[in-house]
């Protein structure tokens, strides 16, 4: 049905003028924004009618992480304390982000203080007319500071505990590593990294390196304690098939913790390590045809150091569909009181927010046999999604004489 209305909707592009296009552009936000207030709607009542698991069962039906689910439940209960939110929502005034942005701003107030904010900026669509986003959420600010000042304070300081250092990756072989501070600590890190930045580029000590990269150096050479000219002591967990590794095969890479590479990046790292670096090849066993890991057996309840190892390189990230978080846990597909044993066939990797909702009533879950590693989750609802272990680096099928590299790596074969 939907595939019917988008071709429907393509047709009546033909033939429109450049002012059409556009009116059509805004009739299409108005309706993406009316239909972010129905989910909202509906995902209350869902929530009016069950007490668990409904956050992790809405992530699944958006195709989202179970932490945006987690958001769009919440959302979805502000939007009940803040009726005139929910209209200018619906109406097409604001879009689900700048929704958002009030929750956020007003999520430490009172019921009632909540309300009076929504109804001083939200009853007359006039008020937020052509603000952006940083407006929004200063308007908002602001008037929850005059409302209950003590609130805020309270936001702030719980907000410390919150600090914490990410990672994530980022294109062409690079990574954001990210630091959530508080303000005064965020502030001196940044001045003081562009000071003495600041001073190398002006005195001509920075060669040819940017403001920006020297910023970048002097952060990992303050964090690691080595300077960035001198080889960097590396342990790194590196899947790569025999062929890319001492052949000349272009399957990518895996880097543990990072993603998939090219082979010829990983190649380099290992050709280049210094003499200093301690070599530890693993043999990982992969299917020459499908890129599956081979299975373990074991007998134990808890998941063994080597299958808990087996299991986090075969998955890589949290198994549950659209979640890509870290592993945390590795979970009994099938219970482990229902029978269920403690094997590579039943065990997944999934992130602690998926494992605990997996636990909530109604849940199932069943190991598939299939050529990659598969197992079926289904919902209190009855809806059921398919998760698939992603492929490892296929072996050669060829004999490859060995090379001696000095690097710590992984390797399929």
């Amino acid at each position: 049905m939907i595939d019917n209305r988008i071709e429907e909707l393509t047709a009546t592009l033909r033939g429109l003028d450049d002012a059409a296009h556009i009116d059509l552009i805004r009739t299409l936000e108005d309706l993406k924004s009316a239909c972010a207030a129905a989910q909202a709607k509906i995902t209350a009542e869902l929530d009016n009618a069950r007490d668990k698991s409904v956050g992790a069962e809405v992530a699944l039906a958006r195709r989202e992480s179970p932490h945006r689910g987690g958001r769009h439940l919440g959302f979805a209960r502000a939007m009940q304390e803040m009726p005139n939110t929910l209209a200018l929502l619906e109406a097409g005034e604001l879009n689900e982000w700048r929704a958002t942005l009030l929750v956020q701003e007003t999520a430490c107030l009172s019921r009632d203080d909540r309300a009076t904010i929504d109804r001083e900026l939200c009853s007359d669509a006039a008020t937020l007319a052509g603000l952006g986003d940083r407006a929004i959420s200063a308007t908002a600010r602001a008037r929850a500071a005059e409302l209950d000042p003590a609130a805020l304070v309270r936001r702030a300081r719980r907000a410390v505990g919150d600090r914490h250092v990410s990672i994530r990756p980022a294109p062409d072989t690079m990574t954001y590593v990210t630091a959530l501070l508080p303000v005064a600590d965020g502030v001196a890190v940044w001045a003081n990294l562009k000071r003495d930045a600041d001073n190398l580029v002006g005195t001509g000590q920075a060669g040819d390196r940017t403001r920006g990269q020297v910023m970048a150096d002097l952060l990992v050479e303050r964090v690691t304690g080595v300077e960035t000219v001198a080889p960097q002591p590396v342990t790194v967990n590196v899947a790569i098939s025999d062929e890319a590794l001492f052949g000349d095969g272009e399957t990518p890479a895996h880097v543990d913790g990072y993603g998939d590479i090219p082979a010829a990046i990983a190649r380099n790292w290992i050709l280049h390590a210094s003499d200093d670096d301690v070599a530890e090849l693993r043999r990982v066993y992969a299917n020459p045809g499908t890129g599956a890991l081979t299975s373990l057996e074991s007998v134990a309840r808890c998941f063994p150091k080597g299958l808990a190892r087996f299991i986090d390189l075969r998955d890589r990230a949290c198994r549950t569909p659209w979640c890509d978080a870290p592993i945390r846990h590795r979970d009994h597909i099938k219970a482990h009181d229902d029978g269920g044993p403690t094997s590579e066939f039943n065990g997944a990797g999934l992130c602690a927010a998926c494992n605990y909702a997996k636990q909530a009533d109604g849940w199932q879950a069943e190991p598939i046999r299939a050529s990659l590693h598969t197992y079926q989750l289904t919902t209190p609802t009855g809806h059921t999604y398919q998760s698939t272990a992603p492929p490892l680096p296929r072996p050669a099928r060829k004999r490859i004489a060995p090379r001696r590299f000095e690097f710590d790596i992984i390797w399929a074969a």
